[in-house]
């Protein structure tokens, strides 16, 4: 009998050694295909089910439509010529949550972006996207939920930072942070709040109403930086339709907050400063 090539046996045998090897990161072959519009090395890598959310597009399922959002993506990033930086990168098991900053050259503007990849199986891959669109369009979007609450409850000063900001606590949450420790909004750089003396007055404006009240979702821990999925119900005493948002907290030496940078895309009721 005439001999092919098992091509399909040896691109399977690629990817299981790579991911052996540790060599597959899949949110750097995530944004390689949205860079070029080529998903085709995701494709091989991850030859289940493919499955993103994305703040804009919603949700996308499958090859097919993952060819088609890669392509629409590719030609959005080229027309705002769209320069990625990586800020951190959280992993923990079978999650890792990259923090991005995207750099627009229209409208010049830096967009934080966080995308969490989570490996559901060998050879499934789920992507999930958060941000505001305030930064690129001005106005604030719902997000609708992506995850179901959970039991999960950060501890340490994660922990004492999520009750503070339930309870509407000014000085126990500026407490959790570090004496230079910083808070960036979803907004940008341009939105960011660092020291004791602007946390507390920026927190006094935010709690003007009463605390915020969020269902915890997923939680992904490195030791350092802890990033919490999460949906927003209340802000005050104003109810929130639930909102989709993740929000990384990091650590300092001290074990204080150094940072905590917010993506979500919740819009501040009327009388809130």
């Amino acid at each position: 009998m005439p001999w092919f090539p098992d091509f399909a046996g040896a691109a399977e045998l690629v990817r299981r050694q790579a991911r052996a090897a540790g060599e597959i990161d899949p949110v750097a072959q995530y944004l390689a295909a949205l860079a070029s519009g080529d998903p085709r090395d995701l494709e091989t890598l991850w030859p289940g089910e493919v499955v993103v959310y994305d703040p804009r597009a919603g949700v996308v399922r499958g090859h097919h439509q993952l060819r088609q959002f890669v392509r629409r993506n590719q030609a959005w990033q080229a027309e705002r010529r769209v320069r990625i930086e990586t800020v951190a990168a959280t992993v923990a098991g079978s999650r890792a949550v990259v923090e991005l900053l995207a750099h627009l050259a229209m409208p010049q503007v830096a967009w934080p972006v966080a995308v969490v990849a989570e490996s559901v199986d060998d050879r499934s891959v789920v992507f999930r996207s958060y941000c505001s669109q305030w930064p690129i369009a001005g106005r604030h979007e719902l997000r609708s939920p992506i995850l179901p609450p959970d039991t999960v409850h950060p501890a340490d000063v994660v922990g004492r930072y999520q009750a503070a900001l339930e309870a509407g606590n000014v000085e126990a949450i500026v407490a959790t942070f570090a004496p230079d420790g910083y808070l960036r909004e979803p907004d940008g750089p341009g939105y960011t709040h660092r020291g004791t003396g602007e946390l507390r007055s920026f927190f006094g404006r935010r709690f003007s109403a009463g605390g915020i009240g969020v269902q915890h979702c997923m939680v992904t821990d490195d030791g350092v930086r802890c990033a919490l999925e999460y949906n927003s119900l209340r802000w005050g005493s104003h109810e929130l339709a639930p909102q989709a948002g993740l929000a990384v907290y990091e650590r300092g030496p001290d074990g204080l907050l150094a940072a905590a940078r917010i993506y979500d895309d919740v819009e501040t009721p009327a009388g809130i400063a």
